[in-house]
């Protein structure tokens, strides 16, 4: 990534609607091989999906970007929050 890595765009998304049992965390990880973030994604007990992730400003944008697009007929409401940190994750999973 930067030559800096001293702070990273993280960011924590909670997504309701139809999003567990529809392949959600598989797509969600499987669109992270395509960019350069780390962080997690995984299935809350009240049936939302939580993501976490961490890159560059740009990567984390594209990367959401691209997981709303492709599971946009489950999502109906997004809750997210973003700050810089220093990095806390290594590789992408599902939790």
């Amino acid at each position: 990534m930067t030559a800096n890595m001293a702070d990273v765009q993280h960011e924590a998304l909670f997504f309701s609607g139809r999003v567990q049992g529809v392949g959600f965390r598989y797509t969600t990880l499987q669109i992270a091989k395509e960019f350069e973030v780390t962080g997690f994604v995984r299935n809350l007990p009240d049936g939302r999906v939580q993501l976490e992730l961490e890159g560059s400003t740009a990567e984390v944008r594209a990367f959401v970007e691209t997981v709303e697009e492709r599971m946009h007929g489950h999502i109906r409401k997004i809750e997210r929050t973003a700050t810089r940190r220093t990095p806390e994750f290594t590789g992408f999973r599902i939790a």
